[in-house]
């Protein structure tokens, strides 16, 4: 996929991953809007999560959400209509995520992801298309 922009954040807990993603993607070419946090002093998670989805429900773009586990950021993402976000933890799931749910937001955990595996599940996430076809019925099928 060609770069375009790309919605990040976290909280303190996934604040130096966040940087380590940001700076990688924005050497590829890609506009990477960066909605914090901008410190690692402690932050409330879900705040950062409302923010993103907003964008990215608003744009089309997808987003990146990342704390310490990826839980927190993953539950309070799914909170919004339209929005399906996928914690992932292997290559399978990154790809799968897009293939078949058409994940618009990754979620990771900096306290359980490598760098450079998160760098990997963000690539394919970030290249992998919608098949659409059979699974786009499941899809409208989602929100309640």
């Amino acid at each position: 996929m060609l770069p375009g922009t790309l919605y990040i954040a976290s909280d303190h807990a996934g604040f130096s991953l966040k940087e380590q993603l940001r700076a990688q993607f924005e050497s590829r070419g890609w506009k990477v809007e960066d909605l914090g946090t901008r410190a690692p002093e402690s932050t409330d998670y879900p705040a950062y999560a409302h923010d993103l989805c907003k964008r990215v429900l608003e744009t089309g773009h997808k987003g990146i959400l990342i704390c310490g586990s990826g839980i927190g950021m993953c539950m309070s993402a799914n909170r919004h209509k339209g929005i399906r976000a996928a914690l992932c933890t292997h290559e399978f799931q990154a790809e799968a995520c897009r293939k078949h749910n058409d994940a618009n937001v990754l979620c990771l955990g900096e306290r359980i992801t490598a760098p450079a595996l998160a760098l990997t599940l963000a690539e394919l996430f970030l290249n992998t298309a919608f098949e659409g076809g059979r699974h786009q019925k499941r899809i409208a099928m989602i929100d309640c």
